[in-house]
């Protein structure tokens, strides 16, 4: 009884989501968007002051546990990633398969229908995943440069790129959904003090610092594809941004990833692991990029 209950309920909410993807207007969110995309700007600068101020006011205080909202956050972030790439990637891979390289890089199709909804809601998830940092602080957990600086260029390039509908997005989406889900469930994993090898930490490092190798590549492509005479709908200026942006952020992973992983620092860093765990069981790095989660030593986003 008590099963088919749970079954219908979550027949309810597919039923439900299909319908949202189904009556998604990409035109009317499209002009929305346009009308709202400051808003990236005004939230970064809140989040800087709200950071920095939260660091102070945290110096004499004792740190927050926070576990369960932790455990509810990752899960939530998670499922969302998952879901995302799942309803996304069929129709990026049939793109490739159906139409070569260059209809992925230049198409903009994936702005309308199913992928239509999943592209609008990657966006407004850019703005929710500053939550992330709120753990970080009230933990008292290291706050590095990459963490914040990726989660604001991030935000502020959706929000600016959305509206031109860039086509090379779907790379860019999809990317990010892949390694989420990966990077939310591993510290989903954490949060719950599930004890994980160090190697899916390495590994899911590893996986963004070729998603941000990609990124280089897709961007250069459409740059490459634009003059040789292809229509493609990403502007010079866009491209640009989206070069400067990746560099910078393989530059950083890079050197996140030697810092923490190289045998040099290996003693170090198992050190500096050790000490936190036996300050508390902590959960939530971003070092493995992008949000909280484990018992990790420093924390990235």
């Amino acid at each position: 009884m008590s099963t088919n209950a749970n079954n219908g309920s979550f027949d309810e909410f597919v039923s439900m989501l299909l319908q949202f993807e189904k009556s998604f207007d990409a035109d009317a969110v499209q002009k929305w968007s346009n009308d709202i995309k400051s808003v990236s700007l005004w939230s970064s600068a809140i989040y800087l002051v709200l950071i920095f101020a939260g660091r102070y006011a945290m110096r004499q205080r004792a740190p927050f546990t926070l576990r369960l909202p932790l455990v509810m956050w990752n899960t939530v972030l998670a499922l969302f990633s998952i879901v995302g790439f799942i309803r996304t990637i069929p129709e990026m891979v049939s793109g490739i398969v159906l139409h070569g390289w260059s209809y992925s890089v230049c198409n903009t199709s994936w702005y309308y229908g199913t992928t239509g909804f999943w592209a609008y809601a990657f966006v407004l998830s850019k703005l929710l995943e500053l939550g992330d940092t709120a753990f970080i602080v009230l933990r008292k957990q290291s706050l590095i440069f990459l963490h914040w600086y990726h989660h604001i260029t991030v935000m502020i390039y959706c929000f600016y790129s959305y509206p031109a509908h860039v086509a090379s997005g779907r790379w860019y989406m999809v990317m990010n959904y892949g390694i989420h889900s990966v990077m939310y469930s591993y510290f989903l994993m954490r949060s719950l003090r599930v004890r994980m090898p160090s190697v899916v930490r390495i590994g899911v490092t590893s996986l963004q610092i070729v998603q941000m190798a990609t990124g280089l590549v897709v961007a250069m492509s459409v740059y490459v594809l634009k003059e040789g005479g292809m229509e493609c709908s990403q502007s010079y200026e866009n491209i640009g941004a989206t070069l400067l942006m990746y560099v910078s952020y393989l530059i950083l992973f890079v050197q996140f990833f030697c810092s923490e992983y190289t045998s040099a620092n290996k003693r170090k860093t198992e050190k500096v692991a050790g000490d936190e765990k036996k300050k508390f069981e902590s959960n939530g790095v971003h070092a493995v990029s992008n949000n909280s989660g484990g018992d990790e030593p420093k924390k990235i986003k």
